[in-house]
């Protein structure tokens, strides 16, 4: 068990000891608490915890041990070489939910309200894009939705609509991999006294740091890049006003009841410990298949962020330390031949998620974004040719010659 007061100079050591607590027993791993409320051993304590002191030892829906681990090794990486305005370690909190929809309804429903508005981009994830415009919607929640890589129609946007109190991103984005400036758009939401909130769950805390920006709130789906093997569904939301997130984000994660079970944290948990080895294989190994599929005539365009041809690109470079390992790209032949392709891979899942160690191949116009009506979808960059591809540390050769042989003629 590291030392707390040992300072740890790399993310890697973070995802293995970050976050750690000394187990009573000495258990080297973090046990699963399967436990549905914990015991006092007095009046006094009793009334402690619920007084807020310790709240993950009353019942698992409030808190749990297993999840507490999990939550401080996430908000440790998030935070890692990070300072406040004092110029002290920054310092976040963590709630972890049973999904990503689950902490992302938390984010929302604990700082909106009816009559209030959320600025966001084009090209979201599908389930965030109908949470927000079918289940906010219906409780009075209005949600607008413009280019944030473009400043001015940013604040033109904000200036037009008062209303406005979140502005939601997602960097890079699902599945088009457009990238916004966090810096640019942190500014302007801080501007006009707005939250702003980031998904990280493409990037990770490994290969980007929106709190390094002065956002105030990072999610994940951890289910992805974080756990990074596909065993168990969860998300989590991370706030720097720690107020907020022990007391109203806390209620209504508790009250919504989308809270993880201590399962599924164990594993989250055992999957962080690599996330650096896996995604430094994640991103070369993306790399090469972006720069192969660019130069295949059945490619009419590749999105990937790592090349020079993605508009984003500068972007990207500005404030990720690598591109990572997702990318999507446009055949030539539209929903035929995307479904020929997919029908033909051999090594390649056929699969949607992402962030798992093997590739997983999706066909986001009849999969995961199939409710969204065809032309808006297009207007998004998700045309019917479109393949998303979460290229996985197979080695690299075996999965060229997947691709290769997937699209011959």
């Amino acid at each position: 068990m590291a030392n707390k007061s040992f300072k740890m100079t790399g993310k890697g050591s973070v995802a293995v000891h970050g976050g750690n607590e000394p187990d009573p027993r000495y258990a080297h791993l973090t046990p699963i608490y399967a436990s549905s409320t914990f015991y006092f051993d007095s009046a006094q304590q009793g009334a402690d915890r619920f007084a807020g002191k310790d709240k993950t030892q009353i019942y698992s829906r409030w808190g749990n041990p297993t999840h507490t681990v999990a939550e401080q090794k996430i908000a440790a990486l998030e935070a890692h070489g990070l300072t406040n305005e004092k110029g002290e370690p920054l310092a976040l909190k963590a709630l972890l939910h049973a999904s990503g929809q689950a902490a992302m309804t938390t984010l929302f429903m604990s700082n909106l309200s009816a009559g209030d508005i959320v600025l966001t981009h084009y090209s979201l994830y599908g389930g965030t894009e109908e949470l927000l415009t079918k289940v906010l919607k219906e409780n009075g929640i209005q949600t607008i939705i413009t280019d944030l890589r473009d400043s001015a129609l940013a604040e033109a946007a904000i200036k037009e609509n008062p209303g406005i109190r979140l502005v939601h991103i997602e960097t890079p984005a699902n599945p088009t991999l457009q990238c916004i400036d966090l810096e640019m758009i942190t500014t302007l939401a801080k501007k006009y006294k707005l939250l702003i909130s980031v998904d990280n769950t493409f990037a990770t805390p490994y290969l980007q740091q929106p709190f390094k920006y002065n956002v105030d709130f990072v999610f994940h789906s951890t289910t992805k890049f974080l756990n990074g093997h596909g065993t168990a569904i969860g998300g989590v939301l991370i706030g720097r006003d720690l107020e907020f997130m022990a007391n109203k984000a806390w209620k209504w994660y508790a009250l919504l009841g989308g809270n993880a079970n201590p399962f599924d944290a164990y594993l989250l948990t055992q999957g962080i410990k690599t996330l650096e080895l896996r995604m430094d294989r994640h991103c070369a190994n993306a790399m090469k298949v972006a720069q192969y599929l660019e130069q295949h005539p059945q490619v009419e365009k590749v999105n990937y962020t790592g090349l020079t041809s993605h508009p984003d690109h500068a972007t990207a470079m500005k404030q990720m330390s690598h591109p990572g390992g997702m990318l999507s790209f446009e055949l030539k032949g539209g929903i035929a031949a995307g479904k020929k392709f997919i029908d033909r891979l051999q090594l390649c899942v056929r699969a949607v998620s992402l962030g798992t160690v093997d590739t997983l191949v999706s066909h986001p116009a009849s999969m995961s974004h199939m409710s969204i009506p065809k032309a808006i979808r297009e207007k998004y960059g998700i045309t019917d040719g479109l393949i998303r591809m979460s290229v996985g540390i197979e080695n690299i050769e075996d999965i060229l010659f997947d691709l290769r042989q997937a699209l011959e003629e």
